[in-house]
Parts: C-alpha cells; structure tokens; sequence
C-alpha cells in the first residue's frame, strides 16, 4: 500500500453560506494533522482555505501553500503556514500542487475549486498521474456535478472505465477511500 504523504486540497477563497462547509474544513485539517499528512494548497488565508489552513496548524499539522505572485501581491497569502511558495501563474500553482500531492480532495468552492477539480480529472484520465481523486460532499454541494458526471458516462462521452472519483459525506469517509484507493 502507498502511504499517503500529502493531500492536495482544492476549496473556496470565500466561506460560503452554510456553517457546514466551514465545520468540514475544519474537520479536515484535524484529521489530516492527526494523521501526519501534509496539507497543499493553494496558499490563501481567506475564505475555506484560511479555515482549513489553520485547522491543520491548530492541530500540529503541516501546511505547504502555493500562491501566483499576483495573489500574494494582494495580500492574500497566508503567512502562517509551514511553507509558502509563490509561482509566476496559475498553470505553476497546479502543477506545483499536483507534484507535491499523494491524493486529492475538493471541499465546496467556485468556479476556481471546479476548475482544479476538473483539471486533475483530466490528468487522470489522459493517464498522467494514477493518483486518488475524492470530493467531500458537504450538504450534497456536489450532486449536481456528480449527476452530470453520469450524464456524460451514459452519453458516451467519459468513459465509466476512465473515471475515478470517489465521494464522501464526512473528511472520515473520504480518507478511508483515498487509502483504499492505493491499495
């Protein structure tokens, strides 16, 4: 079994409306703190990051941010973290975060969450990367995604045979099947 080292956490730079979406960001930082795992993300001290950010460090955990030189330019670094590193774009961002990543996750976001998600998807698919790929579904913000995932399936468009994504309700949940998925 590969031992998961870090996880690349994709999620929104806003809080959302619900305090669940804050409670699971939280909750996940713990759990990966409690179980030695790196936190990688995107570097931001607002929104579901900052949450999940200083979830990990409340918890003794480690943090690696990556931010474009733009962002940190705006002040919206997170300063705190273990390490922060900053890029010239965002293709660097992910690229960065995916080369320091075991797995992934996406908790609730916007367009920019569903973009990552959707270009690590794509990595999989095109076989890049063999990595394990999981959305916390928190107050079921993803079922609409993932029924058109299935859309797509049925209408010939992505193969089943070609998709690996594995859905969680609970930071629990979503651990357990990335450490499955690397069996």
């Amino acid at each position: 079994m590969a031992l998961i080292k870090s996880i690349c956490v994709y999620c929104g730079s806003r809080e959302g409306n619900l305090l669940q979406y804050q409670m699971a960001a939280i909750a996940l930082g713990k759990l990966l703190a409690q179980n030695d795992i790196t936190l990688v993300y995107g570097g931001g001290h607002v929104g579901l990051m900052g949450i999940l950010a200083d979830s990990v460090l409340q918890n003794n955990g480690k943090v690696i941010g990556v931010i474009p030189k733009a962002l940190y330019e705006k002040e919206l670094a997170h300063l705190e973290i273990t390490e922060l590193l900053i890029v010239d774009n965002m293709h660097q961002r992910k690229q960065k975060m995916a080369d320091l990543s075991d797995a992934f996750i996406a908790l609730p976001g916007g367009i920019g969450t569903l973009e990552e998600l959707m270009e690590i998807l794509t990595w999989t698919q095109l076989g890049f990367h063999k990595k394990p790929i999981a959305v916390l579904n928190v107050a079921n913000y993803y079922d609409l995604l993932l029924q058109f995932f299935e859309f797509m399936i049925e209408q010939k468009f992505l193969p089943r045979e070609n998709f690996r994504l594995s859905v969680g309700e609970s930071p629990q949940d979503v651990l357990q099947q990335i450490q499955q998925a690397t069996k």
